[in-house]
């Protein structure tokens, strides 16, 4: 059995790589590539913790420059009518919009994976 072949790992999911470099994504310093909607997946999740019980809509998963995230934060945000932020490349949108969120990424070409109940 060859030494570098991981049997079992407790870890719940590797950690990515950068496709042009390959070192690890949290501490590359390349520029993200744009990645084609078609092939992205978006992870949509309800949350509350950390906010006294106010319930946002997290979209995360996405490859995006900045620049692309605030502007799909600005569309989701006027499509949905409320508030919200960028934060650690993931979209906080105020309220539960899941559904609505949902149905806004899927005609822009993205996959949806609802996350949680």
């Amino acid at each position: 059995m060859s030494p570098d072949r991981t049997v079992y790992s407790t870890h719940p999911r590797p950690q990515p790589r950068c496709e042009t470099c390959g070192e690890l994504a949290s501490v590359c310093g390349c520029e993200p590539q744009s990645i084609a909607p078609n092939k992205q997946t978006a992870r949509l999740a309800h949350d509350r913790k950390r906010r006294r019980g106010k319930v946002v809509t997290v979209v995360s998963g996405l490859v995006l420059s900045e620049a692309q995230l605030d502007e799909l934060a600005k569309l989701l945000k006027s499509q949905c009518g409320a508030g919200g932020t960028i934060k650690d490349s993931e979209i906080e949108i105020q309220g539960e919009h899941r559904e609505k969120v949902a149905g806004i990424l899927q005609k822009l070409g993205f996959k949806i994976k609802l996350v949680g109940g």
